[in-house]
């Protein structure tokens, strides 16, 4: 890390410290690190106990945050991070605990059961951390939130980040704090660049218009947002059936499900994800160049998280509003003078409109606990199977199967060759995803 971010330059001596922190950053600031530095620096790595829980509001951000914490404590000496979600097997985890772990980063309602069962003990927990907070509280998590605390010593250090500082916010610190130091670096942070754009369609018209929105600009990857998930469902199917490469994310797919569809949208294999607020929590997407909000959103802070995903990185990012025209007046709050107003129908109209992803995912029966590793689907991938190297790109590997995203183009030829030879010797199932 060349140079720190504000919030870890401004709360991270502070949580070195052992005080007790509250802080508000925006999306993607880099306040994992700011906290995850702190915690890894006060472990006792010869003591295999949990002291130190992470708790996050969605299964991804749970998972995201681990997996980060795993490249933060990359020099220590065998430290022992665990991530604690639903969807997935509840054994498995107890074999984990009972090997013994220093950090656990959980969803709230895995990590109570846990606690309720006796398999997790948090006598000698040191810190706890409330990570996107204000979510949670969204979520229904508060009364999960207390019940886990109850279980955890009275003397730790108490982290609390959150993207909003509602009133909720306020209350829950000085609930679970002590003389807890305020950081905000709202104001000291460059902003993001985008453009944020209100097209108003007809009512009735909105999925036309939509789709005129997504000829118009042509993001490679781009997330739209709805309020509800009937919507975030029936908007992906139209998209598809209008030749627009869309997966649709929400509270009604299971694990699997939801891990085939993030793989999807990560790896270039989905051009446009559509996405409930609660189920795009979390999400660790790069280079999102695009967002559109499908109607407007909920209240300011929901349009704040949406919009954050884009611009990142000092790279540009574009957000559209559509609105119909029955939330005119309302979108009347939005306007700043620096947000641009218009009609969809000064758009031209959708003429064989088509969106395609440039890659195609491989899903192959095959994972960590079958020792397959990234190199061994690339060797099998490039030798015996002939694909070129530059056609396959991310690879994503879980205990037991694993994901390649091959060029389009390629994709049908790498799973053909790849069912008729092996990996690593071995013969594994290979499908490829839609």
């Amino acid at each position: 890390m060349a140079q720190m971010t504000p919030i870890q330059a401004q709360s991270l001596p502070q949580i070195l410290q052992g005080r007790d922190v509250i802080a508000q950053a925006k999306t993607g600031s880099g306040k994992t690190a700011a906290f995850g530095l702190g915690v890894l620096h006060q472990l006792n790595g010869k003591r295999f106990r949990v002291q130190s829980l992470i708790l996050c509001p969605t299964r991804e951000l749970a998972d995201q945050v681990a997996k980060e914490l795993r490249r933060l404590a990359r020099m220590s000496d065998n430290t022992k991070i665990l991530a604690l979600t639903g969807g997935l097997p509840f054994g498995a985890q107890l074999d984990s605990l009972r090997h013994g772990v220093h950090v656990v980063v959980a969803t709230p309602g895995r990590v109570l059961k846990h606690l309720q069962k006796g398999s997790l003990k948090l006598n000698e927990l040191k810190s706890l951390v409330l990570d996107e907070a204000d979510r949670m509280l969204d979520m229904g998590f508060i009364e999960e939130i207390e019940e886990v605390i109850s279980y955890a010593p009275k003397q730790r250090q108490t982290l609390l980040f959150s993207a909003t500082y509602p009133t909720e916010i306020e209350q829950l610190s000085d609930a679970v704090q002590s003389n807890a130091l305020q950081v905000e670096t709202h104001s000291s942070e460059v902003a993001n660049p985008i453009e944020e754009q209100f097209y108003e369609a007809q009512p009735q018209q909105e999925r036309t218009a939509l789709l005129q929105i997504l000829a118009h600009y042509r993001p490679e990857h781009a997330m739209v947002f709805t309020n509800t998930k009937l919507e975030a469902k029936e908007l992906a199917k139209t998209l598809l059936k209008q030749g627009v490469d869309a997966l649709a994310i929400h509270g009604d797919l299971d694990q699997i499900e939801r891990t085939d569809v993030l793989v999807q949208f990560a790896n270039q294999s989905c051009s446009i994800l559509v996405a409930t607020d609660v189920a795009a929590r979390g999400l660790d997407i790069k280079s999102l160049e695009m967002v559109i909000n499908y109607g407007l959103p909920q209240d300011d802070a929901t349009y704040t998280h949406r919009i954050g995903r884009t611009g990142r990185a000092g790279e540009r990012g574009v957000a559209v509003t559509l609105i119909s025209g029955r939330e005119t007046l309302a979108a009347e709050a939005y306007q700043n003078g620096v947000r641009s107003f218009e009609l969809v129908s000064r758009l031209p109209a959708v003429e064989q409109f088509s969106l395609q992803a440039k890659n195609r995912t491989l899903v192959i029966g095959g994972g960590k606990k079958d020792k397959v590793r990234p190199g061994d689907l690339l060797g099998a991938l490039t030798g015996d199977a002939g694909i070129d190297g530059k056609a396959v790109g991310k690879i994503d590997l879980y205990d037991r199967q694993s994901y390649v995203a091959v060029a389009r183009n390629q994709a049908e030829k790498a799973r053909d060759r790849l069912k008729r030879g092996k990996i690593k010797g071995r013969k594994f199932t290979v499908g490829l995803l839609r």
